[in-house]
């Protein structure tokens, strides 16, 4: 008799174990498998205000139960919650950004992918969006991207901005380059004419491009000079010396694809320190990131926007259903104009910021002169 009941204990006792397995199986397999794709790496600003939108939104639609997840997450790249298992992969492709270390980044990730089997894909910025997009377009697994630098019609992942007709749609970056122009007149009247400071990337062409067209259609406040894009540093040196001469103000476009004489890439902090302490003259970015570094202003085209948008989109089609290939991509409005107090100071236009009613937000110090201290 007791060795019977023994019998039938032990078989209770993996019967709930077989329960519990099973449970537990069945409710990793309902949780959704989010793979999250960055164009750049963890140390770029634009990028980390682009995750804290990410976090914020995983946070907001339950994807995540809590803010320690969301460290979690961004500080180990993948995070398991009750209802979600996300992973990150980063391309790098402001630092290796050639040829064929973009070929090596796309094999690597899209074998992760594969392996990884999400359910859906989110893209960060255009390199993302273009080389990994262009992998999955019109599978079965549906894309959002954020990021792409203008109209994103320009990689073959939509038919239109408003029907995208594929499996991919996403948020894009309208820049607000005009706006820009517009709130540096505002706080400096005595500019008339400015010029260009971009890297040879496809972020800086691209913004390069829009600034040049809106220049030649007249709807800028300042007159263009001379736009330079390059990914020599020596020449983008030598170019702002030379139109500090000429100029009343610049448009610091990205410059972190910029390299040295023996090809070595130089941080954007460390080629910002430099041109905060050669060039005296009023300047505008388009990001907040360029603010922080140390860039007098910019009307924010908001990273943040960026990836909460991204996933609120991924939120309709992961739970709602809703098809990617009806949902209208578009632009985030626009975030605050921003000035850095530093700046103003080194520039001498303190008189011009203070009590000043269009500025919506100040950054105190320049991160590039903390980062490399003369």
């Amino acid at each position: 008799m007791a060795k019977l009941k023994l019998f039938i204990v032990i078989l209770c006792c993996l019967s709930l174990s077989l329960t519990v397995f099973k449970n537990v199986a069945i409710s990793a397999e309902t949780k959704k498998r989010i793979m999250v794709v960055s164009s750049y790496h963890k140390e770029y600003l634009w990028s980390q205000d682009t995750n804290k939108g990410v976090c914020a939104a995983l946070l907001d639609y339950k994807y995540l139960d809590n803010e320690d997840q969301a460290k979690a997450f961004t500080k180990n790249d993948y995070v398991e919650s009750s209802g979600a298992i996300i992973k990150k992969l980063w391309m790098d492709t402001k630092r290796k950004t050639s040829r064929t270390d973009i070929g090596k980044a796309v094999g690597r990730i899209v074998g992760e992918i594969d392996r990884f089997n999400p359910d859906i894909i989110l893209l960060g910025d255009d390199n993302a969006a273009n080389y990994i997009g262009n992998q999955y377009i019109d599978t079965e697994i549906p894309i959002v991207f954020w990021g792409i630098n203008g109209l994103p019609l320009k990689y073959g992942l939509l038919d239109s901005v408003k029907t995208p007709g594929h499996n991919v749609t996403g948020i894009y970056q309208a820049g607000y380059l005009q706006e820009c122009l517009l709130y540096l007149k505002k706080l400096v009247p005595s500019i008339k004419t400015f010029a260009i400071l971009s890297d040879d990337s496809p972020t800086g062409r691209s913004k390069a491009k829009q600034l040049e067209r809106m220049s030649e259609e007249g709807k800028l406040p300042v007159k263009l000079i001379k736009t330079v894009v390059t990914n020599s540093v020596s020449e983008w040196k030598s170019n702002a010396l030379e139109l500090e001469k000429k100029v009343d103000a610049f448009f610091v476009l990205n410059h972190n694809t910029l390299k040295d004489d023996e090809g070595r890439s130089i941080d954007q902090m460390e080629i910002g320190a430099w041109y905060l302490r050669n060039i005296k003259k009023p300047d505008v970015g388009h990001e907040k990131q360029f603010v922080t570094e140390g860039v007098l202003c910019a009307v924010d085209d908001s990273g943040f926007k960026q990836g909460y948008e991204a996933v609120k989109t991924a939120f309709k089609i992961l739970e709602k259903g809703e098809n990617p290939a009806v949902i209208s991509s578009y632009a985030p409005e626009r975030g605050p104009f921003i000035v850095n107090r530093e700046r103003a100071g080194m520039l001498g236009i303190n008189n011009l910021i203070d009590n000043n009613p269009i500025i919506d937000e100040f950054i105190e110090k320049s991160l590039a002169l903390e980062k490399y201290p003369e």
